[in-house]
């Protein structure tokens, strides 16, 4: 749910990366309120997320100016445990964010990357079964337990986190709301991906995972083709959104099957305060 803070006008959202984030979470069930100057996501139900739970800034503070952020942070946010910041600045670079590395945050500029027609990657593979993720139990069991091996089972609580957002996604797949992806190999999910409605013809690709010990046969790339190419033509969308680190494997199979680089997210956290 979109919520206006009562006063002024409300902050316009620039960043198709931001726009598409905003727009899952108001799906998933999380609470967007707009404010003049930010933007603050909750969700009450997974207060470890910090994706979920997070101050979204119209531009990148001065130095001087960061105890007035974690100030509002604390004060729209009370009890939450870490401190996750997002900046709308699209043509902003990792540069802008120095006040915050320096304040012993990680601090991130990851890739927006668009599409508006998909081709199928150089190596594809022919041997996973390609298919979105059924309604019964085992399919989103198994959704679970790749996400774990693909963080090597996670810190503490990340299991449980990990649960509270594969639940999350199956609701929207429920709803119709949203699809994820699996690809298969003898019945075993070795690789996964979601597409979100985001409004105005727009589908979101979420976090392409593959199994580490499937890695390297071109599973994850024809498992993005598939989907791109389902969400244009089953969704109606015109144009596909999906946002990657640059220094991870995943920005070359969105570039493999024709993504191109779009705009800049700028990201600071800090898992505790």
């Amino acid at each position: 749910m979109v919520t206006s803070a009562g006063y002024g006008p409300l902050m316009e959202v620039l960043s198709r990366g931001w726009q598409t984030d905003l727009a899952i979470l108001t799906l998933s069930g999380s609470r967007v309120e707009q404010h003049p100057t930010y933007v603050v996501v909750r969700t009450p139900d997974n207060p470890t997320y910090r994706w979920g739970n997070f101050l979204l800034l119209r531009r990148t503070p001065l130095r001087r100016d960061l105890d007035l952020v974690e100030d509002l942070f604390s004060r729209e946010l009370p009890g939450i445990a870490h401190r996750t910041y997002g900046f709308d600045d699209p043509d902003g670079s990792r540069a802008d964010l120095h006040a915050f590395a320096d304040a012993g945050f990680d601090v991130e500029a990851s890739v927006v990357l668009t599409a508006t027609a998909v081709h199928p990657p150089p190596r594809p593979n022919a041997s996973a079964e390609l298919r979105p993720l059924a309604g019964d139990d085992d399919d989103w069991a198994q959704r679970v337990s790749l996400d774990l091996a693909c963080h090597d089972g996670g810190a503490d609580g990340f299991a449980d986190f990990t649960r509270r957002k594969a639940a999350a996604e199956r609701r929207l797949t429920e709803r119709g709301d949203g699809t994820w992806y699996g690809a298969f190999d003898s019945g075993r999910l070795v690789a996964t991906m979601g597409v979100v409605r985001a409004g105005n013809r727009v589908a979101r690709f979420q976090e392409v995972q593959t199994h580490p010990e499937a890695r390297g046969r071109g599973v994850a790339g024809s498992l993005v083709h598939a989907a791109g190419s389902d969400a244009l033509r089953r969704l109606g969308a015109t144009t596909l959104v999906t946002v990657a680190d640059p220094d991870h494997h995943a920005i070359r199979i969105y570039r493999s099957v024709g993504f191109v680089d779009s705009e800049v997210q700028l990201m600071a956290e800090r898992a505790r305060v």
